[in-house]
């Protein structure tokens, strides 16, 4: 089952084309990977997704993307509703001015969340068979009048991965957390406002050994419930996360599929010199 469709997606910045004809499926529920050599248009491709590459003012998009069976760059499109669908973790994370708390709730106070709402969100999350200690199902019954905000960042931090790091110092300065704690919490704070597609731009190319580790165990966790693409440059990375692969190569796609195929068995000789370390 696809739930991202790229047609004939070609890209440029002004007369310099990144982008040439891309089409492909991406599955849902499935980590897919986007690699290839510097400069290949990895993260252009990534951008085009939930429309950030509407943000720079020299590109121009042609073909089609698809979410959901709905072409993205319809007039008609709510830009704004379409990226809260699809969130966006980049290379570098960036924690608001404010308290952890209040970076993992600023999401859904911007979009008004009702208690029901905010609880809806998260059985629907849970129902995918997370592990049970990051559910605490009791509390909705016994939660006092305003306290569903609590719960809520509660929650996001231990989908993270973050929450026993940081239960006891909610109320201070995310910018106080090491760079892999914000990534987490970056992740959190994209998976607060209700999701159903991640996008992570060489989310762990910042990070430590541990923290990169620690963001692969989350993404593994949330294939479950999310579709998740990839941009990475490290082959080590896509063989232990990629379910697919989509490797890129001066802008076009040259192999997409299973990434055990793909890795083991490239068809093209593009993608075995990139494998092999011949081309970087």
């Amino acid at each position: 089952m696809s739930y991202l469709h790229l047609q004939n997606l070609t890209v440029a910045y002004q007369k310099n084309i990144v982008l040439k004809k891309i089409s492909c499926e991406i599955p849902d529920k499935k980590i897919t990977v986007i690699m290839g050599p510097s400069g290949c248009g990895k993260t252009t491709l990534l951008k085009t997704l939930n429309r950030l590459i509407d943000l720079n003012e020299d590109a121009r998009v042609q073909g089609n993307v698809s979410v959901d069976g709905e072409k993205i760059y319809s007039p008609k499109t709510d830009v704004l509703s379409l990226r809260k669908k699809i969130g966006f973790l980049s290379q570098r994370p960036c924690p608001l001015p404010m308290s952890i708390y209040e970076n993992v709730a600023f999401g859904p106070k911007i979009h008004r969340l009702t208690e029901n709402e905010i609880f809806d969100q998260i059985e629907k999350i849970h129902r995918h068979s997370f592990p049970a200690e990051i559910f605490i199902k009791s509390q909705k019954e016994t939660l006092k009048k305003n306290e569903e905000m609590d719960f809520l960042v509660e929650y996001y931090l231990r989908l993270a991965g973050l929450w026993e790091e940081v239960a006891t110092r909610l109320h201070e300065p995310a910018s106080k957390l090491s760079v892999g704690q914000q990534q987490r919490l970056a992740l959190a704070r994209t998976l607060a406002v209700g999701p159903e597609v991640i996008l992570a731009d060489e989310p762990t190319s910042a990070l430590d050994p541990v923290s990169t580790i620690l963001i692969e165990k989350q993404f593994e966790l949330l294939k479950s419930a999310f579709t998740i693409v990839v941009v990475t440059h490290i082959l080590r990375q896509a063989r232990r996360i990629a379910d697919y692969i989509l490797f890129l190569y001066s802008g076009g796609l040259i192999e997409y599929g299973p990434a055990k195929k793909i890795l083991d068995s490239p068809t093209d000789k593009r993608t075995l010199a990139y494998i092999s370390g011949e081309i970087s």
